[in-house]
């Protein structure tokens, strides 16, 4: 298969398992759980071998999801450098989109970690049924903390649309 330079894959992320409050008591401080960072250097770990290294990481500003992200690249996932995407935190599907529609030009792998329901909505409304039956199978169980999407697009990140890409895999967490 011949690649080009507008082949992109798109790697929508749910943070991985948290606990039920922060140390300050509010939603935005929650830490991962223990099962959560096994999960999230599990997926860390399947990304590398999968050989999905990011060209940019844009995540929510909530503590677990930087901690997913810290976990997963601490399991040897080659990463960028993570930017904080406000958007993404309590986002929609469209607040989604527009994320990965702002990704860097020339960046061929774009990892999104966020939150549901706007990020397994987007999955949804990205692939549009299209791509492998059976990741589309193990979309209709659910969009577990800790689980990934992997999305082919071809174009401009800037005309990333619903229906757009195809749904390549999905990986349920273990735990």
């Amino acid at each position: 298969m011949t690649t080009s330079s507008e082949d992109r894959i798109l790697v929508l992320v749910r943070h991985a398992s948290a606990l039920g409050s922060g140390p300050s008591g509010d939603d935005h401080s929650r830490p991962l759980s223990e099962q959560g960072r096994a999960d999230a250097q599990e997926l860390g770990r399947w990304l590398r071998e999968h050989g999905y290294g990011c060209d940019e990481v844009l995540c929510s500003p909530a503590q677990r999801t930087r901690e997913t992200m810290e976990e997963v690249g601490a399991a040897g996932c080659p990463e960028a450098e993570v930017q904080i995407e406000h958007r993404l935190y309590n986002g929609d599907s469209d607040d989604v989109l527009a994320v990965a529609r702002e990704a860097t030009p020339d960046a061929s792998v774009v990892l999104v970690v966020g939150h549901a329901p706007g990020v397994p909505a987007a999955v949804s409304m990205l692939a549009d049924g299209e791509g492998d039956d059976e990741a589309h199978d193990a979309l209709t169980r659910g969009f577990a903390a800790g689980t990934a999407a992997v999305l082919s697009y071809r174009g401009h990140w800037s005309d990333l649309a619903y229906g757009s890409a195809v749904l390549e895999q999905v990986r349920h967490p273990a735990g």
